[in-house]
C-alpha cells in the first residue's frame, strides 16, 4: 500500500513540475543610451520588491508560468538613470541626506501581464509591463508621476517556450527604457 501511495505521489509531483515554467531575467541587455547627461544629482529609492520580483500566472487549463525579474528591474533603471543624469546614488527611504539632491526618483512596478500562444491563438509570446516613476524635488514635493507602459513580443522559435517568453520580457524592458528617456526629454521645461 505504501509503495502504491508513493508512486502516485511521485507521478503527481512529476506532472506538476512538467506543468510549470520558470524564466529568470538576469540581464535585460539595455543598450547604451546615446544622450547628453543632465547636470543633476539624483537619489533613487527602489522598493523592496525590485530585488525579488517574481510574476506568476496560470494559464487556464495549461501550465503555470513564473517570470523572475529579481535584479533586472534595478539594472534597467540604473542604466537609464545613470545615462541621463550626471550623478545617481541609490538611497534608503529614511535617508536624511535626500534634501541635498536635486531630485529623488522612486520607480515601482504597477503591473505585469503576458500572453502565451495557448491564450492568443497565434504563435507569439507577449509581455506588458507598467512601471511608475515618481520624481520629487529636494523639498519632497512630487513633481512628476508617470506611468510607463511597455510591450514586448516574440514569435515562437526553435528555442524553448521559456526563452521566447523571457525574450518578450526583455523587449518590454527595453521598450520601457526608451519610453522613460522620451518622457524625460519631453519634461525639459520642468528643469530635468
Amino acid at each position: 500500500m505504501k509503495k502504491k501511495h508513493f508512486l502516485r505521489s511521485f507521478f503527481i509531483i512529476l506532472l506538476l513540475q512538467s506543468c510549470s515554467s520558470q524564466i529568470v531575467i538576469k540581464n535585460p541587455e539595455i543598450p547604451e543610451l546615446l544622450i547628453d547627461r543632465s547636470p543633476y544629482n539624483v537619489a533613487v529609492i527602489y522598493p523592496e520588491n525590485f530585488d525579488n520580483f517574481i510574476h506568476e500566472e496560470k494559464v487556464i487549463g495549461r501550465k503555470s508560468w513564473k517570470i523572475d525579474f529579481s535584479d533586472s528591474n534595478k539594472t534597467l533603471f540604473n542604466k537609464v538613470l545613470t545615462s541621463y543624469f550626471e550623478n545617481v546614488d541609490e538611497r534608503e527611504e529614511q535617508d536624511n541626506s535626500l534634501m541635498s539632491y536635486d531630485f529623488v526618483i522612486r520607480p515601482s512596478i504597477d503591473t505585469i501581464e503576458f500572453s502565451v500562444p495557448e491564450q492568443s491563438q497565434d504563435e507569439t509570446f507577449a509581455v506588458w509591463i507598467r512601471y511608475r516613476m515618481k520624481i520629487y524635488d529636494n523639498s519632497g514635493s512630487e513633481i512628476i508621476n508617470w506611468p510607463i507602459s511597455s510591450y514586448g513580443k516574440t514569435s515562437t522559435s526553435i528555442f524553448a517556450d521559456e526563452q521566447d517568453l523571457g525574450r518578450a520580457a526583455v523587449l518590454a524592458m527595453r521598450d520601457a527604457a526608451a519610453l522613460i528617456i522620451l518622457q524625460m526629454e519631453k519634461s525639459g521645461n520642468l528643469g530635468l
